[in-house]
């Protein structure tokens, strides 16, 4: 499977690329980005590591590669301020974003391409391919909430002293200030998380503060995420190669599911070589499917925003 990353020179997309040859599952990496010496050099430090890793294909170019990819990431995009909200970026990012579509479509897509977009505010961007790409919805998706739902798993294990690998809870709707964690589900080692040993409603009220507030966190200490989102990335990609019809909180076309069409956020969907296969629709408490609606309604405005614009 060949992998191109659209802002491969830049943090997001270079720890990608690392994250997808330290997997060794993908066959060709493929790095894109404006700034060609920064993505050459991308790419050749990669390549160093090579006899290390797995023996896949690792180059760098311009946006001819994705002609012949099955996986096209876009990490491009400019980055969000520490007291900036996603959603503040989209003024900024949309000209940019709906250019790089241009480019895409220019060169062509494989028939069964999938376009994961990762640029924020990724909901609203993902919904802005679908409708520009003309490719099947289901073959569109944003990484959603896969980062917030590892960021709140791995900072609640740390809180309860417990191996993150053993933390079952996730975040449902919007990328963003509107996310809705779902506590409802939630479980420690297949033990409800309520029942598990000083779990108490402060601790989980101050753990979804500190995961809301995390992507600015890491903004204003290091400049921006890197690791966590790269492995989020390589992630998701590994469930398409690997066609495992794996269940992930990825943002994709919704078509019903909670009453909600016509925006793209992250449900329960499962995902395969074909991209979005179904999504599920579970039962939540009706404080959480209130909050998702309300989600959905924050993007919905966002959209219309934008189409206007």
């Amino acid at each position: 499977m060949k992998v191109s990353i659209i802002g491969g020179g830049g943090l997001v997309g270079s720890c990608a690329g690392f994250a997808l040859q330290a997997g060794g599952i993908v066959s060709d990496i493929a790095l894109v980005d404006v700034n060609r010496d920064l993505c050459e050099g991308q790419a050749l430090d990669l390549l160093h590591g090579a006899s290390l890793m797995a023996p896949q294909r690792i180059t760098a170019g311009g946006t001819e590669q994705v002609s012949d990819s099955d996986v096209v990431v876009i990490t491009a995009g400019l980055r969000r301020k520490p007291d900036e909200s996603r959603l503040d970026l989209i003024n900024r990012n949309v000209a940019l974003f709906r250019s790089i579509l241009n480019d895409v479509k220019s060169h062509g897509l494989k028939q069964n391409a999938i376009v994961f977009v990762v640029s924020n505010p990724v909901d609203v961007l993902t919904y802005l391919a679908v409708q520009d790409l003309g490719l099947p919805a289901s073959q569109v998706i944003g990484l959603g909430t896969v980062l917030d739902t590892t960021r709140l798993r791995s900072m609640l294990a740390q809180r309860i002293q417990v191996p993150p690998t053993q933390v079952n809870v996730t975040i449902f709707g919007e990328h963003g200030d509107s996310m809705v964690p779902i506590w409802s589900m939630a479980q420690i080692a297949n033990l409800p998380l309520d029942k598990y040993p000083g779990v108490t409603p402060t601790l989980i009220a101050e753990v979804e503060k500190k995961t809301r507030g995390s992507g600015a966190e890491v903004i204003a200490k290091k400049g921006g995420a890197g690791f966590a989102v790269g492995v989020s990335i390589a992630d998701v990609i590994h469930s398409i190669a690997l066609d495992d019809r794996r269940i992930l909180p990825v943002s994709s076309l919704m078509n019903g599911a909670y009453g909600v069409r016509d925006v793209c956020f992250s449900i329960p969907t499962v995902m395969g070589r074909t991209g979005v296969q179904s999504h599920l629709e579970v039962e939540l408490w009706s404080k959480e499917k209130t909050a998702l609606l309300q989600s959905a309604g924050v993007l919905r405005e966002t959209i219309d925003r934008v189409l206007q614009g």
